[in-house]
């Protein structure tokens, strides 16, 4: 790595320190704004991430409340198409309980709250809403109105504007025809203004509804409903897409539409933060906006203030490293003009400097360095003197050895070319020579004695040699016919071995099919077994279903006798319902009758009329009750009907049963017993096949044995045939040896007469060879001054020297073989 990076960085910066200590700077500058530029920024991001998701936190809030509010209205106006005026028909009780109810709910006002009766054609059957005579209006205006027709269930409409007398404002409507009989529905409308102000906002900023048109329906403060919402982002189109009980937000600006509208927001022409978020069962969206300088709050400062720590930071890092790099950089550059001057020869050069850290301590470095080189260079000057004189002495002296050098060749030619009468002259000036002389004469001197030895010796081997031949080959042949023999019985024990694995091989498949008829005569066996013991659980089972179903008939028949009282109760509380029911209703006519007669008089006394209206609530909540108590009370007795023709049905069907589960207890018992003399004849087969795999088992392993015996013997053969054909290959090797070996002496005693030697050699050779063996014993050469040479059977040779008279004289080795 590091090879690799100086071969990147470029000359001129690797011959500058100071350039290099400025590289240095700038990226150790760069990383720490670096660092403060990204802490910055991830700063900056969670806290755009936490205003982000406080807003849309904040939508789906609005819009759960909204949700709320829409649920509230509907079951109000279903609460009041439950009652008996509204359910009547009667247009003119209609519309008196629309006026009373408007009127105790104080929705009074043109603003307020309206009642309508409307039929399908959009026709204005009942109102609470008057004209200039305050007389009830005959038509309403909006989309919803022609679409009545068409309408099931309750809903909530689109805003609309109402042509008529006060309809200036925005409303919406509320429609249901549940609980009512024929083609009308009952509208329960709200101004959106009621809900406007229930909207949450801050100092700045705006929360709006807009529907699947863009119109704005609700806004905080109710300026500017029923305006396009003209905003360019996609937070309108993001929030329809989003799944109910969803919300998210975004980031948009800067605002150019609805936005700019007014001072009150507090956005202009900024960019903003909106929060999003469907409103469950409608086409509407809530959308919460905020300016973004007031959404992200400090996260600006923060911004700011962190570049400027950041560039700080940076330029701290830039003075504090210029001043330590000049200090450095000097210091250095100092250190390697004088360095430079070192190089140049100049050793006086001052190396001192009064600094103590590390460029201190190069200087002393530099200055032990320059006493040291001192040092040597005077040392290698007296070297050089003292060089120069033993120069002259090697001079001398290698002229001198020259001389004797080109003496002792011509004696080493002379005895590299047979000569070994030749002798060096031992008398030199140099030491060393003249070891060498006397070293050459003794070793010449030796090997011209050694060599007529040899001489010698090779005619005794080749007389030797051919003895052996004749002997090897003899053995030779009797080792072929033994080889011959041991294979003919290798090949018959082979023989008698394969029939003997053949029959094996049988008698196993034999063992194996009987062992396998034994297993499966158990597993007959226990089979047959198992079967008798369940058909008798089966039984005893059998039996105690039998007892079960006795006593599940009884229950059951105790069952509809209780069924049938249970009804004569039902029927009793049915009529005393039907009474509640009838004191109800002409509780709740006395009721109307008071109100009645109290609208007409005119009175003043209001606790009369109070006490009338609950009296008349009470009648009616009595009635609703007593109601569903007899829809309950019919539905438990029709439940009752069927339980009791079920519990009948399953007690004829457990009669049948149990005459069949008598059946199927006789039917086990014959069953248990079969399978008891099953067991019994398949118990016999699996005794006598296990005795019979037994005695094949035995069989087997007396064949076994015998194959095993055979193979033995084949493999004995087989080592007796290969070791007779190695003795036979090992005499005829020995043959050729021999031959070779007496070939071999011959040439070798050729050779040695081309030496000249002095020495005058007697041989004596007395061989005996049996033929047993070819190998010598012991062997002896004996030279005229005591010298003896002895071999024993190993080949190992054992040297005495005795000297004697001048002529030497060689003893052959007596041979014997043993």
């Amino acid at each position: 790595m590091k090879r690799l990076l100086r071969k990147l960085t470029p000359r001129a910066i690797r011959r500058s320190y100071a350039l290099k200590f400025a590289i240095a700077l700038l990226v150790l500058g760069a990383s720490v704004g670096a660092v403060g530029i990204v802490g910055t920024m991830q700063i900056q991001s969670e806290v755009e991430s936490n205003v982000h998701d406080e807003h849309a936190t904040l939508a789906k809030q609005e819009a759960q409340s909204l949700y709320a509010w829409n649920g509230h209205n509907e079951e109000t106006v279903e609460a009041l198409s439950r009652t008996d005026a509204v359910q009547s028909g009667d247009v003119d009780r209609i519309q008196a309980f629309i006026e009373g109810e408007m009127r105790d709910r104080e929705e009074t006002e043109r603003s307020s709250a309206q009642l309508h009766y409307i039929s399908d054609d959009g026709t204005v059957l009942a109102s609470s809403k008057t004209d200039v005579d305050r007389n009830p209006v005959s038509t309403l205006e909006g989309e919803w109105i022609d679409e009545l027709d068409q309408h099931s269930g309750t809903s909530v409409t689109d805003a609309y504007r109402s042509g008529e007398l006060g309809g200036e404002q925005p409303r919406i409507a509320y429609v249901t025809d549940r609980f009512l009989d024929g083609d009308a529905v009952l509208a329960y409308t709200v101004p959106a203004t009621r809900y406007s102000s229930q909207l949450g906002g801050g100092d700045s900023g705006v929360t709006m509804v807009v529907d699947d048109r863009n119109r704005v329906l609700f806004e905080e403060t109710s300026g500017v409903l029923f305006e396009t919402y003209d905003e360019e982002n996609d937070a309108t189109e993001n929030a329809f897409a989003l799944e109910s009980g969803r919300s998210d937000s975004l980031h948009a600006g800067p605002a150019s539409g609805i936005l700019t509208s007014t001072t009150g927001y507090g956005i202009g022409e900024g960019e903003y933060v909106v929060g999003y978020a469907p409103v469950t069962g409608t086409e509407w969206a809530v959308l919460v906006h905020t300016p973004a300088e007031d959404a992200y709050g400090f996260v600006q400062d923060v911004q700011q203030y962190g570049l400027y720590a950041s560039i700080a930071g940076v330029l701290l890092v830039g003075v504090v490293g210029a001043v330590i790099g000049r200090n450095t950089s000097r210091s250095i550059d100092r250190l390697t003009t004088k360095a430079a001057r070192m190089e140049d020869g100049d050793l006086e050069v001052d190396l001192s400097s009064p600094r103590i850290d590390s460029i201190g301590r190069l200087y002393d470095g530099f200055a032990t360095m320059r006493d040291s080189l001192k040092s040597q260079i005077t040392a290698a000057e007296e070297a050089r003197a003292d060089a120069e004189r033993a120069r002259a002495e090697t001079e001398r002296l290698n002229e001198h050895l020259e001389e004797k050098a080109d003496e002792y060749a011509d004696v080493m030619r002379a005895a590299g070319e047979g000569d070994f009468t030749a002798r060096m002259d031992a008398e030199s000036d140099n030491e060393a020579m003249a070891a060498i002389a006397t070293t050459f004469n003794e070793t010449i001197g030796e090997i011209e004695r050694t060599t007529a030895r040899l001489n010698a010796f090779a005619n005794e081997v080749a007389t030797a040699s051919e003895q052996v031949t004749a002997s090897a080959e003899e053995v030779r042949g009797a080792s072929e016919q033994v080889s011959a023999s041991i294979q003919e019985i290798s090949d018959g024990a082979d023989r008698q071995n394969d029939s003997l694995q053949s029959v094996t091989h049988e008698m196993d498949g034999l063992s194996t099919t009987i062992e396998q008829i034994a297993a499966s005569s158990n597993e007959v066996a226990d089979i047959a077994e198992r079967t008798a013991e369940t058909g008798k659980a089966g039984r005893e089972a059998a039996q105690t279903a039998i007892e079960g179903m006795t006593e599940l008939e009884a229950e059951s028949d105790e069952a509809v006798a209780e069924i049938e009282r249970l009804e004569d109760e039902v029927e009793q509380i049915d009529e005393l319902i039907d009474f509640i029911s009838s004191v109800a209703e002409q509780t709740n006519m006395l009721a109307l009758n008071a109100n009645i007669e109290a609208a007409r008089t005119e009175s003043a006394d209001d606790g009369f009329a109070a006490v009338a209206g609950e009296v008349k609530s009470l009648a009616q909540e009595t009635k609703e009750a007593a109601e569903d108590i007899e829809e309950r009370l019919t539905s438990i007795q029709r439940q009752t009907e069927r339980t009791a023709e079920e519990v009948q049905s399953t007690s004829r069907r457990v009669a049948e049963h149990t005459d069949s589960v008598a059946h199927a207890v006789d039917a086990l018992d014959e069953i248990a017993e079969y399978a008891a003399e099953t067991n019994d004849g398949v118990q016999e087969i699996s005794a006598a096949s296990e005795q019979q795999a037994a005695s094949t088992q035995e069989v087997v392993a007396m064949v076994d044995q015998a194959a095993t015996i055979s193979e033995e013997t084949s493999a004995e053969s087989e080592t007796v045939a290969a070791a007779a054909e190695e003795q036979t290959v090992a005499l005829t090797e020995v043959s050729r040896s021999a031959s070779s070996l007496t070939t071999q002496a011959s040439e070798l005693s050729t050779a040695l007469d081309e030496f000249e030697t002095n020495v005058e050699i007697r041989v004596d050779v007395d061989v005996d060879v049996e033929t047993e063996s070819a190998l010598p014993s012991e062997n002896a050469l004996a030279s005229n001054d005591g010298e003896t040479l002895s071999y024993d059977s190993t080949g190992d040779s054992d040297m005495t020297s005795k000297r004697g008279s001048d002529d030497e004289r060689v003893a052959g080795p007596d041979q014997r073989t043993e």
